[in-house]
């Protein structure tokens, strides 16, 4: 039976396609943003959270660990990398201080889940799988896809593009809309921001303009990474040529990473940019609607 590893579902979202959501969110990614939302997602592999808000220092996950791991002072990138996410101690925490984030699932298991939330479907609603970055489990993606067809589920999958075409031209007739993230226009600022070139993203998105005929650009605002009006410019350019982009979102940073990566005992990667104010926001979703692309605020 085919199975996937997941890290959230996330139920009644509304920024992730039209209408009410669930929001599945599928573990691995082949990016590195400096910005990134979702870090727990980046590895492929279950990881241990600590949520220090809710410890209340009883010694249960250090007794319990099989590996010491707990015991580490501060835990850090030593105990990150003894740990193997046995979820041991999150089992013995009696504060929920510790959580796991990537479990295996099946069809059939996360099928279940999402039927449950069909009533919030009605009237435009539905199930987004989303990551880290879905077509890394491309098996267990379609089996998804094809089970919530069958049971009358809107879809959509929320995809950074970076895959085999074949892979995505695979779930392109599965999916009632394809969500299309376009970082940077800029080859050498995209490997620089993200850690990969943008070549195959941009070649991607050509193509599959040429089977499928509603996407949504989803563009995270990032200040001083992606903000300046000639790359805004240029996606625009972007977005307004390709016949099959019927929306354009434009998605304002926010600093909820910075918590998870605490969470993951990490500062590593840690950005401290401010959000983009609401003017800014108003002033470049004016500078798309310019050239004729629908354009949103979140969503």
């Amino acid at each position: 039976m085919i199975t996937g590893r997941v890290f959230n579902v996330q139920r009644f979202s509304l920024h992730d396609g039209p209408g009410i959501r669930t929001t599945v969110f599928f573990k691995g990614c082949p990016l590195h943003c400096t910005w990134c939302h979702n870090p727990e997602g980046l590895a492929s592999a279950p990881e241990v959270l600590v949520v220090e808000s809710r410890c209340i220092d009883c010694g249960a996950c250090v007794d319990a660990c099989p590996s010491g791991v707990a015991a580490v002072a501060g835990w850090g990138a030593d105990g990150r990398t003894l740990c193997t996410a046995c979820a041991t101690c999150v089992e013995a925490c009696p504060a929920e201080a510790r959580q796991i984030a990537g479990r295996d699932v099946t069809v059939p298991e996360l099928l279940a889940e999402i039927v449950r939330d069909r009533v919030f479907f009605e009237g435009g609603g539905g199930v987004t799988f989303s990551g880290g970055e879905p077509l890394l489990q491309l098996r267990f993606l379609e089996g998804m896809l094809e089970a919530c067809r069958s049971a009358g589920l809107h879809t959509a999958v929320d995809t950074s593009g970076l895959a085999p075409l074949k892979h995505l031209l695979r779930i392109a007739p599965l999916t009632d809309l394809l969500l299309y993230d376009v970082k940077l226009v800029d080859e050498v600022r995209h490997r620089s921001h993200t850690g990969v070139s943008n070549a195959t993203i941009l070649s991607n998105l050509e193509a599959l303009t040429r089977v499928h005929d509603a996407i949504w650009l989803r563009i995270p605002v990032v200040p001083g990474v992606n903000d300046d009006d000639a790359n805004m410019q240029a996606t625009a350019a972007l977005a307004a040529r390709l016949s099959s982009i019927r929306r354009v979102s434009l998605l304002p940073y926010h600093r909820l990473g910075a918590d998870k990566l605490r969470r993951l005992k990490s500062t590593e990667r840690l950005n401290r940019t401010e959000p983009p104010t609401r003017a800014r926001m108003d002033e470049l979703a004016a500078g798309f609607a310019a050239v004729g692309v629908t354009t949103t605020i979140g969503g």
